[in-house]
């Protein structure tokens, strides 16, 4: 089963231009279930049954794991499958048969306006990581991408005179406006303190770390949680807590939802309508409180 697991990631890699998460995410799935089938003796893809993926899932829910684990698990199973009948591999498709479990859909942790203002206003210093960390937060919260499209954004996707930003991911290109304040944290960024912070000059990567190099998701992770604990905001904040609210407070001043499903790269509205049902209730715990009948 390794050897066909190796080459499904290579067609995800070379043929379907997936995203290197995505392929590190379906791998580590199929591994894990390649490892349950040999334990019960079961080692070419040629002899897996219907019966055997179902004993995996079974094997997954009785160990607890979250139904969005599970779900992700058989999505990735369903994939591989499909791709080895395609591939004439093995002659049916034994993963059709497979029910993801219902996930509800929880409601994202958000910050208030003014937990995003505290955060953002940590970064007061005028050392180069100072300039560079302000620059980063305010870009963050005021597009609301990403956090792996932040740090692979390249100094040519920003324009700062018109002031927006081409956001690419693995399908399609995005263009998101950003405003003054952002705009000014990146002209102080670009304006000296990048160049002097690069390890290599012909990199054109607009975000580096303090050894010059480009800047890591567990880097920016850190940098989050530090300025999070700085401002003295208690919750489990992470980079995607600033897309969330960025999307969130964008609904709430009246931004339509189309609008925000674009800036976000969403390719179902339905993901996005979760600010608006966040928002109506919102609005109904406001009424509640305030109304002398509510």
């Amino acid at each position: 089963m390794e050897k066909e697991i190796q080459q499904f990631i290579s067609y995800l890699h070379n043929i379907k231009k997936t995203s290197n998460n995505t392929e590190q995410s379906y791998k580590r799935d199929l591994t894990k279930a390649k490892h349950f089938l040999e334990d019960a003796g079961i080692r070419h893809v040629g002899t897996i049954t219907e019966k055997d993926l179902n004993s995996y899932v079974l094997y997954l829910e009785k160990n607890k794991f979250a139904a969005a684990t599970v779900s992700r698990n058989i999505a990735s199973l369903k994939a591989f499958f499909h791709y080895l009948c395609e591939e004439g591999i093995v002659k049916e498709d034994i993963s059709v048969s497979l029910k993801a479990p219902k996930i509800e859909k929880k409601v994202p942790e958000i910050l208030s306006t003014d937990e995003v203002v505290c955060l953002l206003e940590q970064p007061t210093g005028n050392t180069s990581k100072e300039i560079r960390d302000k620059a980063m937060l305010e870009l963050l919260y005021a597009t609301g991408i990403r956090v792996t499209e932040l740090i692979t954004l390249k100094v040519h996707d920003v324009n700062i005179q018109v002031g927006y930003i081409l956001c690419r991911d693995t399908h399609k290109e995005r263009v998101i406006p950003f405003g003054s304040e952002a705009k000014n944290a990146l002209t102080q960024y670009l304006n000296g303190t990048r160049g002097s912070m690069l390890e290599d000059e012909e990199t054109d990567v607009l975000f580096v770390n303090c050894s010059g190099k480009p800047m890591s998701r567990q880097g920016f992770w850190k940098l989050i949680k530090y300025y999070a604990k700085k401002a003295g905001i208690t919750s489990d904040i992470t980079p995607h807590t600033l897309r969330h609210s960025f999307a969130a407070h964008l609904v709430e001043n009246g931004a339509d939802l189309r609008s925000v499903q674009e800036m976000l790269g969403h390719s179902d509205i339905s993901t996005t309508q979760i600010y608006a049902n966040m928002n109506h209730n919102r609005i109904r715990e406001v009424y509640a409180k305030a109304h002398p009948r509510g």
